[in-house]
């Protein structure tokens, strides 16, 4: 069997923001708003100090307003309630986010809970998961959405298919079973207790790999044909010493059988600040009672 397709997650994130970019260009010209995210970081851990810093440069390179609030490591939780409270006061922002994790002495599920709804472009909020849940209209959280657009660009209408999601995270594995539900597919949730994994994986036309556990589905676990969409990021040990990134799917094996896969880096990764972006679009239009687009799917 030839190699599988590679689904260029990188390319069509870029070709997303370029949409999202030119619709803000008409909400500024045609209503005068500006889409504004503002983005939390509490403390100086080094990933998110990246993270956030691609956040606010892809931001600002929408056209986008970017509100940057970096906090001290030791800045009690009521100062960080006080900083939401205000942001979800302000017009000017339409989309809020607090970069996990937190310092311990802080309470995550009471920040995220803090967050308007509205404006919880991350999803996380229980309002937009339980939207989510019964087909209401909330926010998806980005990385899953950003893994169903790759999957509708790859196969077009998933309606029947089997799809494995392995890992149970509220973050991925959860919603992204919810959009696979909303899709019409036939939906397994799979993880760490799962019996014969290999087997339930075997399965699926479409495999969701989230567990972040380098390397742990192995080509043979693929059925021949099946999409493959690989969310791990996993830091190890390569040749000479050299740290380098690996996904969840021993992607060696796996893009032997799979007929698409997406490859790590450049799969999934690029895609969630894209849809972050994308969600602080459609709260913009939301609040302004203006037509929201529907890109990334399409368009």
């Amino acid at each position: 069997m030839s190699d599988a397709k590679i689904i260029d997650g990188k390319a069509f994130a870029a070709k997303l923001r370029e949409d999202i970019t030119s619709e803000v260009t008409k909400l500024k010209a045609d209503h005068g708003v500006t889409p504004g995210l503002a983005v939390i970081l509490v403390g100086e851990d080094p990933a998110s100090q990246v993270y956030v810093r691609n956040k606010g440069k892809q931001t600002l390179e929408c056209g986008m307003n970017s509100y940057e609030h970096k906090l001290s490591p030791d800045t009690p939780q009521a100062d960080l309630l006080a900083l939401i409270a205000k942001l979800n006061a302000d017009p000017n922002v339409h989309g809020i986010l607090c970069q996990l994790p937190v310092p311990d002495h802080i309470d995550e599920q009471a920040i995220l809970a803090a967050i308007d709804p509205a404006k919880d472009v991350d999803g996380f909020h229980v309002v937009n998961a339980g939207a989510l849940a019964t087909g209401g209209e909330g926010f998806a959280p980005c990385t899953p959405y950003g893994c169903l657009m790759l999957l509708k660009d790859t196969l077009g209408d998933l309606s029947g298919k089997r799809a494995v999601v392995v890992g149970r995270s509220n973050i991925v594995g959860k919603p992204m079973a919810q959009l696979l539900l909303k899709e019409s597919c036939t939906v397994t949730i799979a993880h760490s207790r799962t019996r014969d994994l290999p087997d339930e994986v075997r399965r699926a036309d479409i495999v969701i790999a989230a567990v972040g556990r380098p390397n742990m589905i192995k080509g043979d676990w693929i059925a021949p044909g099946a999409t493959v969409i690989d969310v791990g990021i996993n830091r190890v040990e390569g040749d000479a010493g050299k740290m380098k990134l690996v996904g969840d799917v021993e992607f060696a094996t796996a893009s032997k059988v799979a007929g698409a896969i997406t490859p790590v880096p450049g799969g999934v990764g690029p895609m969630t600040i894209a849809c972050l972006l994308n969600n602080t679009l459609i709260s913009a239009c939301r609040a302004n009672g203006v037509a929201v687009p529907k890109l990334g799917f399409g368009s």
